[in-house]
């Protein structure tokens, strides 16, 4: 796939008006039975139709049956760093014949449970492997070239890495009134 091909005119597009270029992704609650404490399901606005489903893992109380948040937050780690390097290697015309990605995390629920304080509310620490596997003949330098880009370029690693203000709002709307 010829990658350079596919960005060239959006390149060209966002070098001519670059107001153009920043976008907002925003993925949003999808209806689901509010009967359910344990389970969600969750709708990217980009791409219509897509649900991801979600619920408390069993740490917590879940039941162990759909991917817990901080799995998600992982698997968009994950999946950052493979399409990245997937994209980089399409660019640089090198040949992968394996990869895998595993992002790992820490995480304690006591905090999540409210069990003190002295107990953190999120992951601790993040860890993320990426092995591959190129055909034969490639150089060391291109080698050594597609990590240092899959790395510099993979926006969810960086987002992580280099964190970004958190804006958050919560509300209680006023109940609906039959007249």
């Amino acid at each position: 796939m010829d990658i350079k091909a596919l960005q060239r005119p959006l390149r060209d597009r966002y070098a001519s008006d670059p107001d153009s270029a920043p976008i907002t992704l925003s993925v949003r609650s999808a209806p689901t039975d509010l009967a359910d404490p344990l389970h969600c399901e969750v709708t990217p606005d980009s791409t219509k139709g897509v649900l991801w489903n979600s619920g408390a893992h069993p740490a917590v109380g879940g039941v162990g049956d759909t991917p817990c948040s901080g799995d998600l937050l992982l698997a968009a780690l994950a999946a950052c760093q493979e399409v990245t390097l997937r994209m980089v290697a399409a660019n640089l015309g090198l040949e992968l014949t394996h990869v895998e990605v595993v992002a790992e995390g820490d995480w304690d629920p006591r905090g999540t449970l409210a069990m003190g304080r002295e107990f953190p509310i999120g992951l601790t620490a993040i860890r993320c492997s990426t092995s591959v596997r190129l055909a034969e003949g490639i150089d060391e330098e291109r080698a050594a070239r597609l990590l240092r880009s899959a790395e510099r370029y993979c926006v969810v690693l960086n987002t992580i890495r280099n964190p970004v203000a958190v804006e958050s709002a919560f509300r209680i709307e006023a109940a609906e009134t039959s007249d």
